[in-house]
């Protein structure tokens, strides 16, 4: 069991000091990134296009359900 809790404690404690490392690699695969994100940002955009459409559908729909029962009683 300490053994454990040690092990643990050394890979938290070595892991830390590997994420606060310099910025050796920071600049790299910026236009990836980009391309990555906007890619995604596409998709999320595309289905929200018929998402749309189709709400404003379904409130079109529930309003005139409204209307044309009136219209379909007064005949």
């Amino acid at each position: 069991m300490k053994n454990t809790l040690r092990a643990l404690i050394t890979l938290l404690a070595l892991s830390s000091t590997v994420y606060a490392a310099g910025t050796a690699g920071a600049g790299g695969g910026n236009l990836l990134l980009t391309l990555f994100i906007g890619f995604f940002a596409l998709i999320v955009v595309f289905q929200l296009v018929p998402a749309v459409i189709l709400f404003i559908g379904m409130v079109k729909g529930l309003t005139r359900s409204k209307s044309s029962k009136e219209a379909k009683s007064s005949n």
